[in-house]
């Protein structure tokens, strides 16, 4: 080998700079256990909300010491920037995919236009929306088309407004027009990425991590470790937009009148139950037992809206007050078209909003009633506000103060004059609910410094300023993918990923040097610098490390055992055949390479499809694959070949490749392959068949959230559950098709449903989260309450939610989609390159059919074993990894055996067959000992690794066993049968020829 002195001092650098990389790992992990230790000295376990105060106590800790110097060189602010980055499933945190919507930005540029073809363009872009994988604006400007007649995109009332009248003129047409349109979509996408940076800059997590997918307005969003989710989710989704309004005073006539008439409107239109009698006392009952002896007489009556409204109370500028049940009720009420008519001429635009409640505990809010216009445009909006900042009131409440700009500035001294001229309050509305609507006692007030109060949190505070100052989202922002995982279900992960990883790792480096002896030993040292490396480049790239890649990392150890023993088999042959140490060694490491780069290369391709059409974990698992295969092959040719050429240079020093027990193994094997070919074929078109049967008329697959969409929630108890008790009882409350399966230990369940899958919104997710805690609860420890049941996991306890995914179904339908290219790409990909390497179409016609072959069996075995294993069979991301890594395996296999033929057949011809055979039987020994080690490592993942892992390990564990046979019994076989008698008759040598 060339080069030793240069190999030795990039190998010796390459292992510092990887050991510098991951010291800031061991700096800020020595840190933080410091600082949990600190906080537990300080506060006991007996003190109320303990966990809380001890991650404050940590947290301000941290802050204290962040700029201390630790070992010399670093201190915790800087290594915490360089550490090794944990995905979500190993920290916690919440992953989430919003989807700017387009539709708004439009109607923004159109000025909110009354157009009919416009808008009729909207509503059809939005229908075909559903079933197309154009995006929305294709599908706008396509439903434009087929409606406009003469009307065109440069109408005044589209887009040639004031607002774009620097850009688009009356005379353009519609093809000059869409590219100014794309490009102002463009950029109000940019503008909500700069939003949302700017708000997640102000939440306060550790590496946060936000990128735009392509073009498609999808922005994701990964906050590490983040625990409090409902608020970071109301971060992320919330558009800013803050209003200001005038209110109607209570005195106002009018709304009595509307009131009586909208009542006996609805008694035609709608059915009311008659209330029922209440018989606990409560703030709500209180309320309503002074509204029963209204001098209307009505309790005896069926009142739609009396019976829900509430008089508000004098001294606000509210108008009604009501049940926070009965919101959604009355609002609908209030919108039917029918009773908006009835509205006095005097009042005709007036704007009902709720008040925003001020904890969770609150049963009865505010309506208010707002002075509107035509538009329904707000006397001054958010826009106008030049800064926003946490702050406290007058009696020492946490608020927000805000200063507004000269325009703003203006409007708000008009606003507040007019407000104290008819003792009527303003509205501050944010997101469309009314945060406080105070009253002026003062007059005007100029300047543009207000005040937002109410019964705020200093963390709520801080998120309202941080919304404002960074702006508001130029659309709305929905959450159409999200995946939470609780902080307590992160670090089992590491438990379970490392003890996995460990035991893997210590039976690799047991049986090299139970298989090798000491050449094995020489192995192992390679084995650990290539670990060593893998994670310096994953800390080095500031990648992320996720469950799956811990995974993907463990699969690299089975691939560089994989080189090494094609190395140590090829040498052993070379020994057998009389040759000297020092040569069989160089041409032992010389004939393997071919074999070593082609099956790598192949896996390599499928790990880049994976890269390619994948997300999340996914990715994490083909970054870790991607760097173990160069890590591998390095470390295998060069570490290897470094370590045997040293010691066989040493005078009276053996090298034997092998044990006592191994010497003779697979020695003298001659099994006629081809021969039994057919017997093969019978084998696995039976099994093809069971499996087609199986997905075609049997049970099929079981698809996860991740191909049709829905709500999937890990939930932990305190003892033992009935899943089959649990699915009748969430079947009653989300209707059919929610699935409850045991998750692991038999006090864990995962829960799937497509429950209104269909219905974007916060809203929907709070809704579903007070179903399971109600039809959850006898199951929980008494007094449990509904917020430690969301943030299950935050104790050490860890009951409740510990996990959960959301789907929403454009994203599901993109990821089938994806999930079908990446399958389709890697098998396409793979066949030209064999075809390449190969130089016949019949050889890659062979790999191709062997990889078909095992994908269609691992689908039946999921299909038919889908109910009855123990653990998640569901088809998702995870399982479509599996599946490429399969196909990677089984070309990686089939490829090292095509090479051996190629070798054999280019030295000694085809003869019939016969030296096809003998190619096979001298791979025999490299086969099953790579196919055994990758087995053992993915069974101890399998059983160490933890639950999310142990479907996506028994697919592999199927792959890997019905590739290792079809490698042998159905590619080989394909190849041969696929070629002409001309050609495998006789002595005649391959051609090089593409036929």
């Amino acid at each position: 080998m060339q080069n030793k002195g240069l190999i030795k001092l990039f190998a010796l650098l390459f292992g510092l700079v990887s050991i510098y990389q991951l010291s800031y790992t061991f700096v800020t992990s020595k840190v933080e256990k410091e600082a949990n230790t600190f906080a537990a000295s300080r506060i006991s376990e007996s003190e109320e909300g303990y966990i809380a105060k001890r991650e404050a106590a940590a947290a301000s800790y941290l802050d204290s010491i962040g700029n201390n110097p630790v070992f010399g060189y670093t201190n915790y602010n800087e290594a915490k920037k360089k550490e090794l980055n944990k995905g979500l499933d190993l920290k916690g945190g919440i992953n989430v995919t919003l989807q700017i919507s387009i539709k708004d930005i439009l109607k923004g540029l159109a000025n909110n236009t009354k157009s009919p073809i416009f808008n009729k363009a909207l509503a059809d872009a939005d229908a075909a929306a559903s079933n197309s994988d154009d995006t929305y604006i294709d599908l706008f400007f396509e439903a434009f088309d087929n409606i406009k007649g003469d009307t065109k995109l440069a109408s005044p009332d589209i887009f040639a407004n004031k607002g774009l009248s620097d850009e688009i003129n009356f005379q353009m047409s519609d093809d000059e027009v869409k590219p100014i349109i794309r490009r102002k979509i463009d950029e109000s996408i940019v503008s909500a990425f700069e939003v949302l940076r700017e708000r997640i800059d102000g939440f306060g997590v550790t590496q946060p991590n936000i990128q735009r997918e392509g073009n498609s307005g999808r922005i994701l969003v990964e906050l590490p470790g983040a625990r409090d989710i409902a608020r970071a989710q109301d971060l992320l989704s919330s558009t800013a937009q803050l209003e200001f309004w005038e209110t109607y005073k209570q005195s106002n006539t009018s709304f009595s009148t509307f009131l009586i008439q909208a009542n006996e409107k609805l008694k035609t239109i709608v059915e009311v139950k008659q209330p029922e009698q209440v018989k606990e006392e409560s703030e709500l009952d209180s309320l309503l037992s002074d509204v029963s002896a209204d001098s209307l007489d009505l309790a005896t009556q069926v009142n739609p809206l009396y019976e829900l409204l509430i008089p508000a109370n004098p001294g606000s500028n509210a108008m009604f007050r009501a049940a926070i049940k009965d919101t959604a009720t009355i609002g609908s009420y209030l919108r039917m078209p029918e009773i908006r008519r009835l509205l006095p001429a005097d009042i005709q635009f007036t704007k009902f909003v709720w008040e925003r409640p001020s904890s969770e505990d609150t049963e009865v809010i505010d309506l208010y009633a707002l002075k509107s216009n035509r538009e329904g445009t707000p006397r001054i909006s958010g826009d106008v506000v030049s800064d926003a900042r946490a702050d406290f009131d007058q009696f020492s409440k946490p608020a927000v103060s805000m200063t507004m700009n000269t325009k703003g500035a203006k409007e708000w001294e008009k606003l507040t004059g007019d407000a104290y001229t008819n003792q009527t309050g303003i509205a501050i509305v944010l997101d469309n609910k009314v945060y406080t609507a105070p009253g002026v006692s003062s007059g005007p007030i100029s300047g543009g410094r207000s005040e937002i109060t109410g019964d705020f949190t200093v963390n709520e505070t801080k998120d309202i300023s941080n919304v404002l100052r960074a702006g508001k989202l130029p659309a709305s922002a929905e959450i159409i993918q999200s995946e939470i995982v609780g902080p307590s279900l992160g670090q089992e992960a590491i438990d379970s990923g490392f003890m996995s990883f460990l035991i893997a790792f210590v039976i690799v480096l047991l049986w090299m040097i139970g298989y090798y002896g000491k050449a094995g030993v020489f192995a192992d040292i390679a084995l650990m610098l290539n670990i060593l490396l893998i994670f310096g480049v994953l800390t080095s790239l500031n990648a992320v490390l996720t469950l799956p890649g811990i995974a993907g990392i463990v699969l690299t150890l089975g691939m560089s055992v994989d080189a090494n023993v094609l190395i140590f088999e090829r040498i052993k042959e070379e020994l057998a055949k009389g040759k000297g140490k020092s040569q069989a060694v160089a041409d032992g490491f010389g004939n393997a390479l071919s074999s070593i780069l082609d099956a790598n290369i192949t896996t390599g391709l499928t790990a880049v499809i994976l890269f390619i059409f994948g997300s999340g974990p996914i990715k994490g698992f083909a970054t870790t694959l991607l760097i173990g295969i160069i890590t591998s092959l390095f470390t295998a040719i060069f570490i290897t070949r470094l370590l045997i050429d040293w010691y066989i240079s040493g005078k009276g020093r053996s090298l034997d490749f092998s044990t006592g027990i191994t010497k003779n193994l697979f020695k003298g094997i001659n099994v006629d392959f081809l021969k039994k070919r057919k017997i093969a074929y019978v084998i696995s078109g039976i099994l093809i068949a069971v499996s087609l049967f199986s997905l075609l008329a049997g049970p099929g697959l079981q698809k996860g959230v991740d191909f049709i969409g829905g709500r999937s929630y890990t939930v932990r108890f305190e003892n033992p559950v009935n899943p089959s008790e649990i699915t009748s009882e969430l079947n009653t409350v989300f209707g059919s098709g929610t699935n409850v399966k045991t998750y692991g230990e038999s006090n864990q369940v995962k829960i799937t449903t497509p429950y209104k899958v269909d219905v974007e919104g916060i809203e929907v997710d709070t809704e579903i989260q007070d179903k399971l805690y109600t039809s959850l609860q006898k199951y929980l420890p008494d007094g449990f309450s509904k917020e430690a049941f969301v943030l299950g996991g935050v104790d050490d306890e860890a009951v409740g939610i510990l996990a959960s995914v959301k789907v929403g179904p454009t994203i599901a339908d993109d990821i089938q989609k994806n999930a079908f290219l990446a399958i389709l790409g890697s098998l396409l990909v793979v066949f030209l390159y064999i075809l390449i390497r190969f130089r016949r179409w019949q050889f890659s016609l062979g790999a191709v059919t062997a990889v078909f072959h095992d994908v269609l069996i691992v689908l039946g075995v999921f299909s038919i074993f889908g109910k009855l294993m123990p653990f998640n069979m569901e088809i998702d991301q995870a399982f479509i990894a599996a599946i490429l890594t399969v196909i990677g395996y089984s070309l990686n296999d089939t490829v090292v055996v095509f090479d051996r033929i190629r070798e054999t057949l280019a030295e000694r011809g085809w003869k019939g067959g016969s030296n096809i055979n003998y190619a096979i039987n001298t791979t025999l020994s490299r086969t099953l000992n790579t196919s055994l080690t990758t087995l053992v490592v993915l069974l101890a993942i399998f059983i160490f690794g933890g639950e999310s892992l142990r479907g996506f390990m028994f697919a592999m564990i199927v792959g890997v066993l019905v590739g290792t046979y079809s490698s042998v019994f159905i590619a080989t076989p394909v190849m041969f049968d696929a070629l002409s008698k001309k050609i495998t008759s006789g002595n005649a040598k391959p051609s090089t020829e593409v036929e």
